[in-house]
């Protein structure tokens, strides 16, 4: 049992709200580090979430997120700053005696990747690493949820991507949630550790299109297509959500469907049953759960 609270930044975002979840079921106390006051944010505050305000650019807001924390997941979005942002997570740990961090990297994290992003997220591990802190990274393949960032798309029946013929096997954010609990009760049995995590079943995206038509019951037609085709697209998706978009975001994608296309986000592995306790989500489960967005 987790005896002090547990920070969760990027709480109302896919995996923090997903490990805020876990976290309150496993019966621990939660702190949610949260950008601004919205409706998921007064949601957490309604199930008895601690929630703090701040930007992880910000080392006062930090370190006051930390205080008195005695673990923590620390995950930041595909933008400029996470290697500043890591290092004082690093420091307001530190400081307040964190026992236990899970950080959030990505498949693709490696000293040579053409993503900036890809490449800051395997400095931004080594930090943590060099700090003497007790972290484990974790290293997702794509997101089921990367389905719904492309709802605006499905709902016309179309799957018009550029990721070619490679592979992965989609995992969902509530699977990572529960890993990340599961290490966080655990931390020092982890310590330096790296888990590559997956779905259950590898698909190319022409397959999960495949997918999609049979559960939603009518056509959703594949399509290989430039990258600037589907850049357009995605911004037009992105827009109607109100999801923000930015240069350094757009080079991450291209650059991974390159690696996508090269096999860097292929595999599977058992690592999400063992730490997290039960086998990950089929993306059939999945696309049924989340039906009405694509609908």
């Amino acid at each position: 049992m987790i005896q002090g609270k547990v920070l969760v930044t990027g709480a109302t975002g896919d995996t923090g709200r997903a490990t805020v979840h876990e976290l309150l079921a496993r019966g621990h106390k939660v702190r949610a580090l949260a950008h601004a006051r919205d409706d998921r944010s007064k949601g957490l505050e309604e199930r008895g979430v601690e929630v703090v305000y701040g930007d992880l650019l910000d080392f006062g807001q930090v370190r006051a997120a930390l205080g008195g924390v005695q673990r923590a997941y620390f995950v930041y979005p595909i933008r400029p700053g996470i290697l500043q942002a890591t290092a004082y997570f690093a420091q307001a740990a530190k400081e307040a005696g964190v026992e236990g961090i899970v950080n959030m990297s990505q498949k693709s994290a490696r000293e040579d990747a053409r993503s900036h992003a890809a490449t800051d997220h395997w400095l931004s591990e080594r930090l943590f690493d060099w700090s003497g802190l007790t972290v484990a990274h974790i290293r997702p393949t794509y997101f089921a949820e990367w389905l719904l960032y492309l709802a605006p798309m499905i709902k016309a029946g179309l799957l018009h991507v550029p990721f070619g013929t490679g592979k992965h096997a989609p995992i969902a954010a509530e699977d990572q949630g529960r890993v990340i609990a599961g290490i966080l009760e655990d931390p020092a049995a982890h310590k330096g550790k790296t888990y590559p995590l997956f779905g259950p079943v590898e698909y190319t995206y022409e397959e999960t299109a495949k997918v999609l038509g049979r559960v939603l019951g009518r056509p959703v037609q594949y399509k290989q297509v430039a990258f600037e085709e589907f850049q357009k697209a995605f911004e037009a998706g992105r827009k109607t959500t109100g999801r923000p978009v930015n240069d350094f975001l757009f080079q991450h994608l291209r650059e991974v469907a390159i690696d996508h296309q090269n096999g860097i986000f292929a595999g599977k592995n058992d690592l999400v049953e063992k730490l997290g306790g039960r086998p990950p989500m089929t993306l059939e489960v999945f696309i049924e759960k989340h039906r009405a967005a694509f609908v």
